[in-house]
């Protein structure tokens, strides 16, 4: 029973699972996965007798992370364990302790600081508009990750925010906006964590009670800790030893959020005696994409370098074009290749750095017909066509069902518009028949003896754990909301000066952070991979991204340079470039040109 957990590990998921007492450095690099390690050395843990569910505190950074968590180990026989992002697991516990301390509810959580920081600026007789709001937000953030005061941001930054906004004013409008908070009893997002720290460290009976409660910990991804969250994992932590962090330097893409990986480089140095295992194995990728990553990353601190056990898939190729249009054009025509190979379209994603990116692709996309989804929108259960099907699925559930299962829900969805053919790609109503024939399909996939009420049920708890299904859809994401996700087929656009690295990435660490984002979004391909630019914006010319130089031309294959959109490429001389993107081969798109 004891081994149990430990089935189907590599050698190195294996050792770093079997290690259950800390303090335990996990560096998992993409692809390796660090995920079912954590929840295999839980449930051996569990097992083993080593630990008691109840008694384990995992951390993470979103709460798709947790619920993905906390269902691996629903899966392995494990219930109880506390898996929960730092901010809910810093508010479970100021509502716990905070009426036995005060003798009152706990402070509310303002869900707009932006309107806050409006009134606040009022009553100072400021008138600021939105965007500097934001930005005052933005470095209250920075400033409470931070751990500074407000006295402190002030020396930092004495050129303050803008000529609207001097440092003086800046500071008066930070004060101000705390003192309507504690009128009000409300706390913002950051004092969630500073409010837990400071309780733990005034009230040593907090603390004693917390430290009896959890007796083990693990953070995910602990490359993107901030000081603050750094400082409340030691207050958890008190001065035990039985801690696992897992995590990857090369990954670091949060630090304009107060990241910093500084902790998981140095964790071996802090602790040593630490248990330190390097997960190296990449299970997502095909070796050539590897390679592309692998050449990226050489040299940097903390970086891993990433294998595969596949065998070699195509070559990345990298292909420069006219102008913008030209670039969103080439890359629809390579998609729509694609799919007429054969290749559904929810395994196709294209990557960029800046959302505005996405809107020239969408058109593109939609003049072939091809419809796509922009991740970083409405999570998928709270989308309005859902949420209808959910409640009517559930209403359905309570009458007497004449008909299979699967037919009563395909009744119940073409009730509300589901129909056999999609609308065009593009709009709002296909974006409604794709979210249905979401639900049609987890139906479909269910198991024999599925019934309505138990569907719904699984549907909420899905909902509840963020736990979404896949739309039939090409995929278009920034890199950053495409971290932790994966696809067959990955294209990565817009590899040019100003727009990766950002214009306004200046100086070594912003252009590294820069660096590293290019990084995860090569490693969340696993198939194919390709790279493109475009060498005019409007009358403005482009450079090439200086990281497809520190690559080099050996880990990829040129596809040569392509016109405008509308223009004809004409005939190709032997040896050069690649034939035109719309030629519908069978090939898919990224295999090396012949």
């Amino acid at each position: 029973m004891s081994e149990r957990a430990l089935e189907g590990l590599d050698e190195q998921q294996r050792e770093a699972a079997s290690v259950l007492r800390g303090p335990v450095c996990v560096l998992a690099g993409a692809g390796t996965g660090k995920t079912r390690v954590i929840t295999r050395r839980i449930a051996h843990g569990v097992d083993t007798g080593a630990y008691s569910p109840g008694r384990v505190m995992a951390v993470t950074f979103t709460a798709k992370a947790a619920g993905e968590m906390r269902g691996r180990l629903r899966a392995l026989g494990v219930e109880g364990v506390a898996a929960r992002t730092f901010h809910a697991t810093a508010l479970a516990q100021l509502n716990f302790f905070w009426p036995q301390l005060a003798n009152d509810t706990a402070p509310s959580i303002i869900d707009n600081k932006v309107r806050v920081l409006g009134q606040a600026a009022d009553a100072l007789r400021l008138r600021l508009d939105g965007a500097t709001l934001r930005d005052v937000a933005s470095r209250i953030e920075w400033r409470k990750v931070a751990m500074r005061t407000i006295e402190q941001d002030a020396a930092a930054h004495p050129e303050g925010l803008s000529q609207a906004l001097d440092a003086h004013a800046l500071a008066e409008l930070q004060h101000r906006y705390e003192k309507l908070k504690d009128e009000r009893r409300q706390l913002d997002f950051e004092d969630v964590l500073l409010a837990c720290a400071g309780m733990l460290e005034s009230e040593p009976r907090v603390a004693a009670a917390v430290h009896e409660q959890y007796r083990h910990l693990t953070v995910d991804e602990f490359q993107d800790v901030s000081p603050v969250q750094h400082r409340l994992l030691e207050l958890w932590l008190g001065d035990r030893r039985d801690l696992c962090v897992v995590g990857d330097a090369s990954q670091t893409i949060y630090s304009f959020a107060g990241a910093d990986p500084h902790y998981l480089l140095e964790f071996a140095d802090r602790y040593e005696d630490a248990t330190v295992v390097r997960l190296e194995r990449n299970y997502r990728s095909d070796p050539a994409i590897l390679d592309v990553a692998n050449a990226l990353m050489r040299g940097r601190a903390g970086a891993l370098e990433l294998r595969s056990a596949r065998r070699a898939g195509p070559v990345p190729v990298v292909t420069a074009y006219e102008d913008d249009g030209a670039e969103a054009d080439g890359v629809a025509a390579a998609i729509a290749a694609q799919i007429a190979a054969g290749i559904e379209p929810d395994r196709i994603a294209v990557l960029y750095r800046a959302n505005a990116q996405s809107a020239p692709l969408l058109a593109a996309l939609a003049a072939r017909g091809i419809a796509a989804t922009v991740l970083g929108g409405k999570r998928f259960f709270d989308l309005p066509e859902v949420r209808q099907a959910v409640m009517a699925l559930r209403g359905a559930s309570v009458a007497p069902v004449e008909t299979t299962f699967l037919a009563a829900v395909r009744d119940v969805l073409r009730s509300l518009g589901l129909t056999d053919d999609p609308p065009p790609a593009g709009g709002a109503l296909r974006d409604a028949w794709e979210a249905r024939a979401a639900v049609l399909r987890l139906a479909e996939e269910a198991p024999a003896d599925m019934t309505l009420r138990r569907f719904t049920d699984e549907l909420l708890a899905r909902g509840r754990d963020q736990h979404e299904p896949s739309l039939r859809t090409v995929t278009l994401a920034t890199l950053h909301a495409a971290k932790g996700l994966e696809w067959d087929h990955v294209h990565l656009v817009g590899l040019a000066e100003g727009l990766l690295p950002i214009s306004y990435a200046t100086g070594f660490e912003a252009i590294d952070e820069e660096r590293r984002l290019t990084y995860v979004g090569i490693t969340r391909a696993a198939r194919t991979l390709s790279l493109s630019w475009s060498e005019r914006s409007g009358a403005r010319q482009r450079q090439r991204s200086r990281f497809l130089q520190e690559i080099g031309p050996g880990p990829i294959a040129t596809g040569g340079r392509r016109p405008p959109a509308g223009r004809s490429a004409g005939p190709r001389r032997p040896g050069t470039g690649t034939p035109d993107a719309g030629d519908a081969r069978a090939t898919p798109a990224g295999r090396r040109p012949s």
